[in-house]
């Protein structure tokens, strides 16, 4: 990916993987409470949790989209849940520790499987 603007600072990560757990909304408010905490980031708002109600779309596509505002950009998830797959992406203009990033998100999923990650 060609970098078109130089001068703007930007740090991204794809997190995707299957997951073992449940995932609610009320875990994915302190997946994004607690990975704010421990990436030393910082929020603005409140986070925005979509979960659409039954026969809005595809079975296959019911979970959670969800997106947190940062002062120096946001995290995105997006849930499966009849397939317990997520994608997590990381977008900021703030420095901060993919690993940390990665071992805090198998965690606090408990993924124990493939996962594939993408910095860009």
């Amino acid at each position: 990916m060609k970098n078109i603007a130089p001068d703007i600072y930007r740090q991204r990560i794809l997190i995707e993987a299957y997951y073992p757990v449940e995932i609610t909304k009320e875990s994915i408010e302190k997946y994004f409470a607690d990975i704010i905490k421990h990436l030393c980031l910082r929020s603005y708002g409140k986070p925005a949790i979509f979960s659409p109600s039954e026969g809005m779309g595809s079975e296959g596509n019911e979970g959670f989209d969800a997106f947190i505002p940062l002062i120096d950009s946001g995290i995105s998830i997006y849930v499966w849940s009849p397939a317990k797959f997520l994608s997590i992406l990381i977008y900021t203009c703030k420095q901060f520790d993919e690993q940390k990033a990665i071992d805090f998100t198998k965690r606090y999923f408990k993924i124990d499987g493939d996962i594939e990650i993408l910095s860009f």
